[in-house]
């Protein structure tokens, strides 16, 4: 998925380094997600045909809570400090970075990704320094935590005693009560005064970012306005991993009535697209639009969100 983030070359288990932590006390913004069903996919045509969005089809999601902002750095570093968890891209000793914005010595940049230049294998890049060896998340406590794979996403949770969404879930959700809408607001890319909603590519991708949105990465949560169920920036800024297995053909197969999706793929999906989607190129900031990576895999523009079953007991 070069538009998305390259994977990793050695894959290992699911799983691998999700170890149980006692429960952790970290605060989350949630919203309530009310039961409902929707058209999940594309009422456009627009997508990607092997990225499986087609045929649009009735789904029930019953109701949930859902962070209101993706896993912030400073979240995520109270759930290492608290375990010392050490994320998978730690382990191996290098992650992706695009290459406008990395932060790092020339010597600890160890290659690019086949096929997509525009990738670099950063050695030092993680969590902790989301551009490379030379940046740090305490200057970005407020933006998503990124370098985080799909395993290091369920450790997380595990530890915080939240979950996951399901891709039905989060397309439920991110389409804030807007039946059949190309993104969360609505089904125009700018606001009635031309503004930026998201934050995404401006310009010629991949050399090129006029940064119109005023972010070249990752834009702080709440940046953007949110959708109509109160949940920010699920388009653009980050991709979000979701706990699906990825099969793009999986949408033609009856029963269309499984918001869990398939149980067996190639990868785990993800959801929202991210500051590097441009139509010209990736137009996955779309509601309907899916991806995918394995589940060891990371890059700086890889994040997540998390769940809670039912609704919450205070009125």
């Amino acid at each position: 998925m070069s538009c998305c983030s390259p994977s990793r070359t050695v894959v290992t288990s699911d799983d691998e380094g999700a170890a149980d932590f006692p429960a952790g006390k970290v605060g989350h913004a949630e919203v309530e997600i009310p039961a409902g069903s929707f058209a999940m996919g594309d009422s456009f045509g627009e997508g990607y045909p092997a990225d499986g969005e087609l045929p649009a089809h009735p789904v029930q999601v019953e109701a949930f809570r859902m962070d209101a902002t993706a896993v912030t750095n400073k979240q995520y570093a109270a759930f290492v400090a608290a375990t010392d968890y050490r994320t998978e891209a730690e382990r191996y000793g290098s992650s992706a970075v695009f290459h406008l914005v990395v932060n790092s010595d020339k010597k600890d940049i160890l290659g690019t990704a086949a096929g997509a230049p525009w990738w670099l294998n950063v050695r030092g890049a993680d969590w902790a320094h989301p551009l490379g060896g030379r940046s740090s998340w305490n200057d970005f406590e407020d933006h998503p935590v990124v370098h985080v794979s799909y395993n290091d996403a369920i450790a997380y949770c595990r530890w915080a005693g939240r979950r996951l969404p399901t891709e039905a879930e989060w397309e439920y959700a991110a389409r804030g009560g807007l039946e059949g809408s190309r993104y969360p607001w609505g089904n125009d890319l700018y606001g009635p005064g031309g503004e930026h909603l998201c934050n995404i590519w401006q310009g010629s991708f991949p050399m090129k970012n006029t940064v119109d949105d005023g972010f070249l990465a990752t834009a702080p949560v709440r940046s953007f306005p949110p959708n109509g169920y109160g949940l920010y920036e699920v388009s653009g800024n980050v991709w979000e991993w979701c706990n699906d297995w990825f099969l793009p053909k999986y949408y033609l197969k009856a029963p269309f009535d499984n918001p869990q999706g398939p149980t067996i793929g190639p990868g785990r999906v993800m959801r929202g697209g991210s500051y590097l989607c441009h139509d010209s190129y990736c137009n996955r900031y779309r509601v309907a639009a899916r991806s995918s990576n394995t589940p060891d895999s990371s890059g700086s523009n890889v994040g997540f969100r998390t769940a809670v079953d039912g609704r919450s007991n205070v009125s």
